[in-house]
């Protein structure tokens, strides 16, 4: 893992079907650890999720669950899921314990509605930092701008598009992405690009 801002780690694992990186996050905060999205990970990587501890483990769409039951298994962390998206995860094996709402502060970060690619799709917001952080309603290609995913895993495309609209409305500079290069400055203004180009 490496720390790509202060106190949020990241780990990648490269999708040759998809010729980008899937990315795995750990948010380090006194009331515990919060592990986003955990994507595929080396064992190295799941002994410094160990290391660091994790309390809970947060899902942001249907399809994020990943790695969540062995960093759960290893970690004894709580997995959460928005309810909308829970089932598809569960039917795949991973045991949920808490839902995620819309509205919602989990430790530092504020749970947002994206639907759209999922209906229980969300992303979460840090506001004192300006940091948003996202699952699929973008990805990070090509580095620097932000895309859709092909229209074919989308639920409900102009959803989408509206959830980014009210995404872009958020007061944030650092995008992290589940799939893609993160845009750690201007990340607001690429996804406002991204609005525009689909407007």
């Amino acid at each position: 893992m490496r720390e790509i801002l202060p106190g949020i780690l990241t780990w990648p694992w490269f999708s040759a079907r998809h010729g980008y990186d899937f990315n795995g996050w750990l948010v380090r905060h006194p009331e515990g650890n919060l592990c986003i999205d955990p994507a595929e990970m080396t064992d190295q990587v799941l002994d410094e999720l160990a290391r660091e501890g994790v309390a809970r483990v947060l899902i942001t769409n249907r399809n994020h669950f990943r790695s969540s039951m062995r960093v759960k298994e290893r970690t004894g962390a709580r997995i959460a899921i928005h309810p909308e998206d829970a089932a598809f995860a569960r039917e795949r094996g991973t045991a949920i314990d808490d839902e995620l709402q819309t509205g919602q502060r989990v430790g530092p970060l504020a749970v947002v509605a994206a639907p759209g690619k999922s209906p229980g799709e969300v992303a979460l917001h840090w506001p004192e930092r300006r940091i948003l952080l996202i699952g699929d309603a973008c990805v990070g290609k090509p580095a620097g701008e932000c895309a859709l995913l092909p229209d074919k895993v989308i639920d409900d495309k102009s959803a989408l598009i509206e959830s980014l609209r009210r995404l872009s409305r958020l007061d944030f500079d650092s995008l992290l992405v589940g799939d893609g290069a993160s845009i750690l400055e201007g990340g607001r203004a690429a996804l406002e690009r991204l609005v525009a180009r689909l407007s």
